[in-house]
């Protein structure tokens, strides 16, 4: 081995990981690291090994600027079960858009998981969560999920949660909608849908009855927009009558189930607020029933099925957040973190979109 590399013109030929690591001060396994883009490395160090690599001239230059690129983030999106129509939409976004996050440096997976049981939720959390720099997922409100998500921030993991908010964690931002605002505007849009007679009608005649379905009260973003619809009933329609919340745990037979019996059980009902996923099971209890033209039915999240059902007229409106920007905005936020940005610098707030068969993208 030559003890000094004296022509740049023959150096490409002659130069070894061992004098690039002499020229930089560093051991051969660290320049084996840093040119191979493995984890480990100071951002310093890594420097000082690319500036001996480019005075040697051991890589061309689009390799050289390659291997100066930081390794790409390494994020994960939990999400519940593919049941969930809008989440299978979420997640399969996530599956083909890694040419769209290219320019964010980042390697995206997902995957979808049990999103009603707080233990098993919490052990997919630390799992893939120690196996990612960053991880964004639909919070459950509970303690085990809390931890979790603490444990992961203490041991140098950024996580977002998606969609549901949790609170006291530690998590570094929220992405999506305003849930209290969101359950506020259902619950307009259905006492204008019902019209002045029905919410409040004059003496001798009964109240509207109005009635919930829930993914899960478990989910702190689904507990919101149940408050928010029933405040804004009680300051537009005090009259109205609330008459069940049931949940559903965003499944269509689930969905369904709940929906035929309290059709059955009311058969005056004015109107049903479906307050997460799966409106196709309430909808199909709706067609059997034969109420579909009659109650005002509103419902989450824009799919394939909602779209259907708008059309028909079985679903009146549905409020939604895109996928695409909801992805988005989380790596957006992960790109902040890792520059030692604010969170949310640059990252807009996930509007309420209110989808009518009028206005049908």
């Amino acid at each position: 081995m030559p003890d000094k590399i004296t022509s740049r013109a023959g150096a490409r030929a002659h130069a070894r990981v061992a004098d690039i690591a002499a020229a930089a001060g560093v051991s051969t396994a660290t320049v084996d690291r840093v040119l191979n883009q493995r984890p480990g490395v100071r951002s310093a160090t890594m420097q000082k090994v690319m500036r001996a690599a480019a005075e040697l001239d051991y890589l061309p230059e689009a390799d050289l600027y390659k291997a100066m690129q930081p390794r790409p983030m390494q994020l994960v999106f939990l999400l519940p079960p593919r049941s969930n129509r809008y989440m299978q939409m979420l997640g399969d976004y996530i599956g083909f858009a890694e040419e769209q996050l290219a320019p964010f440096n980042v390697r995206c997976r997902y995957h979808h998981i049990e999103g009603f049981n707080p233990h098993v939720l919490a052990q997919r959390l630390l799992h893939y969560g120690r196996l990612a720099d960053g991880v964004a997922f639909m919070a459950l409100e509970h303690p085990l999920v809390r931890e979790a998500v603490n444990t992961l921030v203490a041991e140098g993991v950024q996580v977002v949660t998606l969609i549901s908010d949790l609170s006291n964690s530690r998590r570094a931002a929220y992405v999506g909608m305003d849930n209290r605002a969101a359950g506020r505007t259902a619950g307009y849009l259905l006492a204008r849908f019902l019209g002045r007679d029905v919410v409040n009608p004059g003496a001798g005649r009964a109240p509207a009855k109005i009635a919930m379905i829930a993914g899960s009260l478990s989910y702190r973003g689904h507990e919101e927009r149940e408050m928010g619809f029933q405040h804004a009933l009680e300051e537009m329609c005090p009259q109205v009558q609330v008459v069940g919340l049931r949940e559903g745990h965003d499944d269509a037979d689930t969905n369904y189930k709940q929906a035929r019996t309290l059709l059955d059980q009311y058969p005056d009902l004015a109107g049903m607020y479906n307050i997460g996923g799966a409106s196709d099971g309430v909808g199909r209890a709706l067609k059997e029933t034969g109420r579909d033209q009659k109650v005002v039915f509103i419902g989450h999240g824009l799919t394939p099925d909602t779209r259907g059902l708008l059309i028909d007229g079985t679903l009146d409106a549905v409020l939604t957040q895109h996928p695409q920007n909801m992805v988005m905005n989380c790596v957006r936020i992960f790109g902040n973190l890792r520059a030692r940005r604010d969170a949310l610098a640059g990252v807009e707030a996930v509007r309420i979109s209110v989808i009518l068969r009028e206005n049908l993208p």
